[in-house]
């Protein structure tokens, strides 16, 4: 296997999906919500709403709604928002569903990132790419998705092949890679680079950040523990300063490795146990429906908040 070289001072496009968090009651925070992702904005990276990390594959459709409403106002030069289909295990793929979203969301001034659905997982393998076409025959700029089943249980890695032709879909900017596999994705950039250099490879490998060292962009559910960090450290490889770039890497993976165990979904929690440690959320609850950790995580998340309120200082820790 070919592994691409170290890209040092290349500027790296980090987004991040925006939690969505709740009350102690168990409503949406709304207004936290508008806090956490005005915070992301002034952090410079680009939102990307209604993703898992915002719980987008369970929300009901006013939620999605409003969650896109509220990604409008607030006037990000760019934002991403997930596009998801409400079907179950044995459902067909509907190419007529996935289009109304990609208008919903377009309509709004987000650019649509297509979420894996049932009927889309069920396809052949030689009907990925032509299935994508087929939804973004009117859209002009849109992101795929593969991600592992430990994410989402309708979780699909595309063939090398298939990657190839997602390549030559025009509409089709980048595609989020989500296999947590260093190699697959290596060899997604070996292939991006020959064959498209300007279409995005964003990397969903939580346990695996430094892969925008090699060319990688990113777009992570742990970046909205600390988007103030992630971009610290992007800025620091872009110039140049190497020090500082795996000094907060380091401490960042770290905090993707306790999190991001198994069950990985649990991390949302740990998500909102670290914003609600820096004091940035009022309460850690998520989803009814997603996992929780236990409350020995905290005195975890607390240490890494800490060390990482330390590096983020002036001269760093």
């Amino acid at each position: 296997m070919s592994v691409p070289p170290w890209r040092p001072t290349r500027p790296i496009v980090g987004m991040s999906a925006v939690l969505l968090p709740f009350t102690a009651d168990g409503a949406i925070d709304w207004p936290g919500f508008e806090a956490h992702l005005a915070r992301t904005i002034a952090a410079g990276l680009v939102p990307a709403l209604n993703m898992d990390t915002g719980f987008g594959p369970v929300l009901d459709a006013s939620d999605r709604a409003r969650v896109l409403a509220i990604g409008a106002d607030h006037g990000s030069p760019e934002w991403l928002a997930g596009v998801h289909i409400d079907d179950a295990p044995g459902a067909g793929f509907d190419a007529d569903a996935y289009r109304r979203g990609v208008e919903t969301v377009v309509e709004q001034g987000a650019t649509p990132i297509l979420f894996p659905s049932f009927g889309m997982a069920a396809l052949a393998e030689s009907d990925i790419a032509s299935a994508h076409a087929a939804v973004l025959a009117d859209c002009d700029r849109a992101y795929g998705f593969e991600l592992g089943a430990m994410f989402h249980p309708a979780g699909r890695i595309f063939s090398l092949s298939t990657f190839d032709e997602l390549l030559d879909i025009p509409a089709l900017v980048g595609l989020k890679h989500s296999s947590l596999d260093r190699g697959l994705e290596w060899q997604r950039l070996e292939r991006r680079d020959a064959r498209r250099p300007s279409f995005r490879l964003l990397t969903g490998n939580d346990l695996a950040i430094d892969m925008v060292m090699w060319g990688s962009d990113y777009l992570l559910g742990l970046s909205t523990f600390a988007p103030d960090a992630f971009a610290a450290r992007d800025a620091a490889w872009a110039s140049g300063d190497l020090g500082r770039f795996f000094e907060l890497n380091d401490i960042l993976q770290y905090l993707g490795h306790f999190a991001f165990r198994a069950p990985v979904p649990g991390y949302r929690h740990d998500a909102a146990m670290f914003l609600a440690l820096r004091s940035l959320l009022a309460t850690d609850r998520t989803h009814a429906s997603s996992p929780t950790r236990p409350d020995s995580d905290r005195a975890v998340l607390a240490a890494i908040a800490e060390r990482l309120e330390r590096a983020l200082g002036p001269e760093g820790s």
